[in-house]
């Protein structure tokens, strides 16, 4: 199992992070197996028989020959760490995408009558064929994002997993009816909440974590009793064969209709024909500029729209801080999967008293980390960058903070187009650009507070943000601090 290998793995990485995230992961799993087999999670339960393909089942893949010219009609997929070419997946047309919504909308008819039984069902044959196929899973993940082994465990596998085990242990409570007083002017009414499915989900997800970006909507849809269409990213769209296969051997296992989940590979005029194709419901994972399209386009419909966007998470440190606990946790905000997370730390706030040491202890474990493929035969703690051009915005990003005065304290110089070091800046300052543009990249940017008020004015001081975390060793000040 790739967790127990990554718990091997940390036993020679005792300053890296790795050690942390391996440690996390094997106690969860085995507290999630224990749990299942105690509770008869997986009686009853069908065991899918999935195709996989060579490049999805050996870490060395050569790749196949690249034509000359990609046709407009096709995606090309690389794999980010090293440019093999991985193949191509259809560039699909408005039509073909308005196609897909009609057949999801018909499934999502029988779909709606289905009973709590038949869709618990069919999560458990989804999250028991992720534990009992993990290592295939991750080694997909890892291929098409870049990411090495134990991020793909922790932020694909993991994550699902617990998702899904939610939903299948708490989920059906919150969707049944619930019932509301009807006020002194209705005394002799009834009144209450009903949820009903709202038919065809539409989710257009981003390339950081290609697993758990497919599955996360689905899961969520189908148990809410609809249906999903899910436009991948043109960067990480190889993943999706497999993860279709998985898809469509638990539909077919648990009896659930064929068409209830479709999955759209393309460009932006196919993602745009998701967002006016007819979807009852949309969901959008990605940019603050794509965001705005997105709700533009959708409002012509009046179609309901989620959007979670660019962040630029606030980890506040307080002086009464325990560093032991803190430091491994911003490595992992920080660094997990080379800095590419939606909601990942970004500006690291901390109290005067404790600043010096904690980019000392920072600094130490990033300079020990290693960089490279994931799937290259030697172990790495950090991955690649999946975007074409990203490692170069970043090192813009990083170049301008020096220039302005940030001082380097480990990092900061691009060797490969293909990855950037994990980097260390202290100093910064509001005004520097990377103070306010989201970095989405392995740098952890750290400035030191005189005190509480101050923390919280730099946390403040942004346009816009998406999660973000307050350490101390006094809950009650440390929920204070977050709530201002």
């Amino acid at each position: 199992m790739v967790l127990s290998e990554a718990a091997a793995l940390a036993t020679s990485l005792w300053d890296s992070r790795v050690i942390v995230l391996a440690a996390i992961a094997v106690v969860y799993l085995a507290l999630f197996l224990k749990c299942a087999l105690r509770d008869g999670y997986f009686d009853a339960v069908p065991t899918l028989n999935v195709y996989i393909g060579k490049a999805e089942g050996e870490d060395a893949y050569a790749g196949t020959a690249e034509p000359r010219k990609i046709p407009k009609d096709q995606v090309p997929c690389y794999d980010p760490a090293d440019g093999t070419f991985l193949g191509c997946l259809p560039a699909l047309t408005p039509a073909q995408v308005k196609a897909k919504i009609v057949a999801a909308k018909k499934a999502s008819e029988e779909w709606h009558h289905s009973s709590f039984r038949q869709r618990n069902l069919l999560l458990k044959t989804i999250v028991k064929y992720i534990v009992e196929n993990q290592d295939t899973i991750c080694r997909v993940s890892a291929r098409d994002s870049g990411k090495p082994m134990v991020d793909a465990a922790f932020g694909e596998v993991m994550v699902t997993c617990e998702k899904i085990w939610w939903l299948v242990k708490e989920g059906r409570q919150y969707l049944l009816p619930e019932r509301r007083k009807a006020g002194a002017m209705m005394f002799y009414k009834s009144a209450r909440v009903e949820y009903v499915p709202v038919g065809v989900v539409g989710a257009i997800v981003p390339w950081n974590y290609p697993f758990h970006n497919v599955f996360n909507p689905l899961v969520a849809a189908l148990y809410a009793g609809n249906a999903i269409v899910i436009k991948v990213s043109e960067h990480a769209s190889w993943s999706s064969q497999y993860y279709g296969r998985i898809i469509a051997a638990a539909l077919a296992a648990t009896g659930a209709p064929a068409d209830l989940v479709q999955i759209v590979t393309g460009y932006g005029e196919a993602g745009n024909a998701l967002v006016t194709g007819g979807v009852d419901k949309l969901i959008f994972v990605g940019s603050t500029k794509i965001g705005r399209a997105v709700m533009k386009s959708a409002a012509e419909t009046l179609t309901p729209v989620v959007l979670e966007l660019g962040g630029k998470d606030a980890f506040v440190v307080l002086d009464d801080a325990d560093l032991n606990h803190v430091v491994p946790t911003a490595l992992r905000g920080g660094l997990q999967s080379c800095g590419q997370n939606c909601a990942g730390a970004e500006r690291f706030i901390v109290a005067a008293p404790l600043f010096e040491e904690f980019c000392a202890r920072v600094t130490s474990v990033v300079q020990k980390l290693r960089q490279g493929p994931p799937l290259g035969g030697s172990p790495v703690d950090c991955g690649a960058m999946v975007m074409p051009g990203a490692a170069a915005a970043v090192q813009s990003l990083v170049t301008d903070a020096v220039s302005r005065g940030a001082k380097l304290l480990a990092g900061g110089k691009m060797t490969d187009p293909h990855f950037y070091p994990p980097t260390v800046l202290a100093g910064v300052k509001p005004g520097m650009r990377i103070w306010t543009e989201e970095v989405f990249g392995p740098v952890i940017v750290a400035v030191s507070a005189a005190d509480d008020d101050e923390a919280v004015a730099l946390a403040n001081d942004c346009p816009f943000g998406l999660g973000s975390a307050v350490w101390s060793r006094n809950p009650t000040r440390a929920r204070a601090v977050g709530a201002r």
